[in-house]
């Protein structure tokens, strides 16, 4: 589902967030990302969706060769990849299933389709009886759960989440998690960069360690490994 094969990215300003990242997710695997603050996790993530451009080496999405992409062609590719937010990125002039909506919109599917895939996800996510709401109406962890459903709706192939917990109590952390799972059951790829120790320790997930922008461990069933 996921390949980076010799992925290295280095700023305009010098920085140099990734090193020789080298890297294969299957389909349906569940996967964390982990490591110190400023490690390369967050352009690890980037780079999947195309937010970010590798300075050399090859990035491949659901078939996709991010790298070689034309910009008419990124809209296309992200059809087929949900993306979920720590700050959820809610329009909030639009009520909960029209922020959903708006994705299909866009790509103007019709009105029939739409309706029914934003029932379907809404009533996935719990959400159902908040459709008509506003952002400004709900908690963090239902304004989350509506960032999650948005990633949903297009039906992709992976799930990315960068931090999605991060603005989170523990309860809703492990509710939203508890959603991942459930939407990994269903066979979609879930990439999940994270600080949460807990979730992660409990998941026994496949774990990749990011430090200095280098892949330092890669363990299947693995723990996150750093202190606070």
């Amino acid at each position: 589902m996921i390949e980076m094969q010799d992925v290295w990215k280095e700023y305009a300003n010098g920085v140099s967030a990734l090193s020789a990242v080298s890297v294969s997710i299957k389909q349906g695997e569940f996967v964390y990302v982990v490591g110190p603050s400023g490690a390369g996790k967050s352009t690890f993530i980037k780079l999947m969706y195309r937010e970010e451009r590798p300075t050399r080496g090859s990035i491949f999405v659901g078939g996709f060769n991010i790298e070689r992409l034309r910009e008419r062609q990124i809209p296309v590719m992200r059809r087929h990849i949900g993306v979920v937010f720590q700050d959820y990125k809610l329009l909030q002039k639009m009520t909960v299933a029209e922020n959903v909506a708006f994705a299909l919109e866009v790509i103007e599917v019709s009105r029939r389709t739409i309706h029914k895939r934003v029932t379907e996800v809404l009533e996935l996510v719990g959400l159902s009886e908040k459709a008509h709401m506003f952002p400004r109406q709900l908690s963090g962890g239902e304004q989350q759960r509506v960032g999650v459903a948005r990633a949903l709706v297009n039906k992709p192939s992976v799930i990315i989440a960068d931090e999605p917990t991060g603005n989170l109590d523990p309860e809703n952390s492990w509710s939203i998690l508890k959603l991942f799972e459930r939407v990994n059951d269903r066979g979609t790829t879930i990439v999940m960069a994270t600080h949460n120790r807990e979730i992660v320790n409990a998941a026994k997930k496949r774990v990749l360690a990011i430090e200095a922008g280098r892949i330092m461990r890669d363990q299947e069933r693995g723990e996150y490994g750093y202190e606070d």
